[in-house]
């Protein structure tokens, strides 16, 4: 039996559905996948091991024990001290990110247990305006440190963000020495903290805790760095050698420790919690 003639009058936009949200194509091989068969790889291509973007629900499935995370400030949610406009209001553009993500702001922190050891864990939300780091962005990660030298937990960030939300101008920049200063409190307490730099890891963010780590880690070719390649280039009028920025180049220089892909960050983070005699929950 010959195969059915489509009608004549099929609707474009029905053609380029077809397959929509059912096929992925891969961002560094082109290789086309389903997307069933990316989420049980937690978004890492088989064929080139390029690492897409993972939703902060998947990273919390992926590295802390199943029913361990419990969440600290999820109610805190960024004003508008400046009266911001920029062609839409800021509570605007608040408003649309958190429907959009369906979180209140650019990150989530709280504690959990991996391999039945308690920590402190912080994940970045990209999908939240570029991951931007504001006033509330600033504040969690702070009452994170804090709170993990009063219950004497090792802390566990990964960061992916576009840097400073300049919607919050001072306030935003201030985050960094805020965050910097929590940071060394944890130091002082001689109480670990496991850096990550997702992709990508930049502007205020990089430039403030999170290459501050005991031990930095990165994903496979995460984009890491204070200001963009152009940028750069068009100050110091030279051509940056190729990877610049790039995870596997800053390996190379000593700006990170280690580069590990996704599916083994639980097993080695394990790892260094042993060798720095973490205590068990």
């Amino acid at each position: 039996m010959l195969p059915a003639r489509k009608p004549a009058g099929l609707d474009a936009s029905l053609k380029q559905s077809f397959g929509k949200g059912v096929f992925r194509k891969c961002d560094g091989c082109g290789e086309t996948l389903t997307a069933e068969r990316l989420a049980a790889t937690f978004e890492v291509c088989e064929h080139c091991g390029r690492h897409h973007k993972l939703s902060t629900r998947r990273w919390l499935e992926l590295l802390l024990d199943e029913g361990s995370f419990h969440a600290w400030d999820a109610d805190l949610v960024p004003t508008d001290p400046l009266g911001f406009e920029d062609g839409k209001r800021y509570p605007d553009r608040i408003s649309a990110a958190q429907k959009k993500s369906g979180w209140k702001d650019a990150i989530c922190t709280g504690h959990g247990t991996m391999f039945d050891r308690r920590v402190a864990f912080g994940v970045f939300i990209f999908e939240f305006l570029g991951g931007s780091m504001g006033s509330v962005v600033g504040e969690k990660i702070t009452r994170m440190f804090e709170r993990a030298i009063a219950e004497r937990l090792p802390v566990v960030l990964l960061s992916a963000s576009g840097g400073a939300r300049m919607q919050e101008g001072i306030l935003s920049l201030m985050q960094m020495a805020k965050t910097v200063s929590a940071r060394e409190r944890l130091r002082d307490a001689r109480l670990p903290f496991i850096s990550v730099s997702l992709n990508p890891t930049t502007g205020g963010v990089a430039a403030s805790f999170a290459l501050l780590g005991d031990v930095n880690i990165a994903e496979p070719g995460a984009l890491i760095g204070f200001a963009g390649q152009r940028v750069i280039e068009a100050t110091i009028r030279q051509t940056l050698p190729e990877g610049f920025q790039r995870a596997e180049f800053l390996k190379d220089h000593g700006m990170i420790d280690r580069i590990v892909p996704r599916t083994d960050m639980k097993r080695e983070f394990e790892r260094i919690c042993a060798l720095l005699h973490c205590p068990a929950a």
